[in-house]
């Protein structure tokens, strides 16, 4: 039972940390809104990185974005936290790689390498939430744009983007989850140290040679 956790929390942590790479290469973290549009003749749509624009014949033009100091404070942080969210899903493979029972990297020490993988699932959670964190504040201010009547410029809508990145940390999330139930989880073939201790025939043995040694009061007389 508890293999299969670590590898199904293994399994789910992956595909979470895959997905963030997937999530930051695509374009469409938010796409400029059709709504009260007749005629729409181009569409904006933006991600982390950069801004691109396509006409209504397919052709479309991108640009980076030129300064870090001038962007939104929104996009600098989400920026910050997908990138711990990398850093933290390759401790949290690292970590669970080492610490999983099936594993022979670290020995047999299961106590110290349970240890280990209660770690990488920490690591899980902490990718799951930088994750979930920075798609969310990027949708609220897609939200808070859209809705505020007197907002100037243009409004978007959430993209695909955003949806990849929630999937990812939710992957991330119960992956960490499984990873911490598993090494609550014990087994019978663990390999629990114990204390050393001497076998009972040495206790009746000293016992018999101590009642030998001890010195009588009485004579042989005070038997007849």
């Amino acid at each position: 039972m508890k293999e299969i956790l670590e590898i199904i929390a293994l399994f789910l942590g992956f595909a979470g940390w895959i997905m963030i790479f997937v999530s930051l290469q695509d374009q469409y973290w938010k796409e400029s809104t059709t709504d009260g549009s007749v005629i729409t003749t181009s569409t904006i749509y933006e991600n982390l990185w950069m801004s691109c624009a396509s006409d209504s014949t397919g052709i479309y033009n991108c640009r980076d974005f030129p300064s870090l100091f001038a962007l939104p404070g929104y996009i600098q942080a989400s920026r910050a936290l997908m990138i711990a969210a990398i850093v933290f899903g390759t401790f949290g493979l690292v970590a669970t790689l080492v610490g999983m029972k099936c594993s022979k990297i670290g020995g047999e020490n299961y106590i110290l390498k349970g240890r280990i993988a209660a770690i990488g699932g920490v690591f899980f959670l902490l990718q799951g939430i930088c994750t979930m964190i920075a798609v969310s504040w990027y949708a609220a201010n897609i939200t808070q744009q859209f809705f505020d009547q007197f907002y100037p410029g243009t409004k978007y809508e959430i993209g695909e983007g955003l949806y990849i990145g929630w999937a990812s940390a939710t992957l991330a999330i119960c992956g960490g989850s499984c990873l911490l139930c598993a090494c609550k989880v014990q087994t019978p073939n663990e390999k629990i140290p114990y204390p050393y201790q001497p076998t009972s025939r040495g206790h009746v043995l000293s016992t018999v040679e101590s009642s030998q040694t001890v010195p009588s009061n009485y004579g042989r007389n005070a038997y007849v």
